[in-house]
């Protein structure tokens, strides 16, 4: 089982699975072409956003999981 953390940056996710685009997208995070992206944490682009932490790495990590 593959966990993604808070504290992996935008571009190591979405390098695990371009599918995943959507699910930032819905989440309301469309950094995905961002320069910030490569350096910035989920934590650090959720604090910024005002986006839940907690429900966007829940909904990554059932995806990436297949459950």
């Amino acid at each position: 089982m593959f966990v993604v953390t808070k504290d992996m940056t935008i571009t190591d996710v979405l390098m695990l699975d371009d599918g995943l685009i959507p699910i930032f997208f819905e989440h309301g995070l469309y950094c995905i072409g961002c320069m910030m992206a490569s350096g910035e944490t989920i934590e650090e682009a959720c604090m910024v956003h005002g986006m839940d932490l907690d429900d966007l790495l829940e909904t990554i990590n059932v995806y990436l999981n297949g459950a």
